[in-house]
């Protein structure tokens, strides 16, 4: 699908690549809300947990750091409902979240269901349906500690982002957009990484290897929470000047 030529820069380029997915996302995420309003970035949010949980088990090292891929996709998810905080209250914001939280159980069920179903053994297409089973099962093939981890670390931090968020504004009134963003984003994310570290990871490997891949996947999302602040206030100026009297009443 992507041009051999570009392949080969990227895969010579790694934090390019990394910076240009980020920016992709968070741009995808921008433009379904530009072109949906409200509606754009639930499906934002729903997208993201799909492509964090099917990207989550692959590690990279970016910037010399051991990370899952799955953390891009993932933090998005906290720009989208921030955007939904700012432009729609509180109540769209909770909405989401757990709007979210029914797509990722239904995603990881029904996946899980599909690997359930054995692979063809009509002659001509066996070695093919074989090996596709193979790759189902590597990459869907979830252990009950990262479901349990991975959906508990998303309620509990998507909760409290929603209620950090508003709390700062209560203080900060229209004023600061930023730091209600990242003050409310690092925070939510430090409790997210966590949790996943002692849910998922801890008893994969020790303790001290689990709290260093959290530490790492952290350094991430910090930088993730600094960039989109940008995007944030492209989209508030995008509302202010669709539904100028609408920000006034949320």
């Amino acid at each position: 699908m992507i041009p051999q030529g570009i392949a080969d820069f990227y895969a010579a380029n790694q934090e390019l690549l990394w910076l240009t997915t980020l920016l992709l996302d968070l741009g995808g995420t921008f433009v379904l809300y530009r072109l949906f309003g409200k509606a754009g970035l639930q499906v934002a949010i729903a997208t993201a947990i799909i492509l964090a949980n099917l990207q989550g088990p692959k590690l990279t090292i970016i910037f010399g750091l051991e990370t899952s891929l799955g953390v891009i996709f993932y933090s998005s998810i906290f720009f989208a409902t921030d955007v939904l905080s700012e432009n729609y209250g509180k109540h769209e914001a909770t909405r989401a979240v757990w709007m979210g939280f029914t797509v990722s159980v239904i995603v990881l069920l029904m996946m899980s269901l599909g690997l359930l179903y054995l692979p063809s053994t009509n002659p001509k297409t066996a070695a093919f349906s074989a090996d596709i089973q193979d790759a189902f099962s590597t990459i869907l093939n979830f252990s009950p500690r990262f479901v349990f981890g991975s959906l508990l670390a998303y309620l509990i931090s998507q909760r409290f982002d929603v209620w950090a968020f508003h709390k700062i504004k209560a203080y900060t009134g229209e004023r600061w957009l930023w730091l209600r963003n990242n003050g409310s984003t690092m925070a939510s994310q430090l409790l997210d990484t966590s949790i996943y570290s002692l849910v998922v990871w801890w008893g994969t490997v020790d303790l001290q290897t689990a709290f260093a891949l959290g530490a790492a996947k952290y350094v991430f999302k910090l930088v993730i929470a600094a960039v989109d602040t940008i995007f944030i206030y492209w989209a508030r100026r995008n509302f202010l000047k669709r539904h100028p009297a609408e920000l006034q009443a949320t």
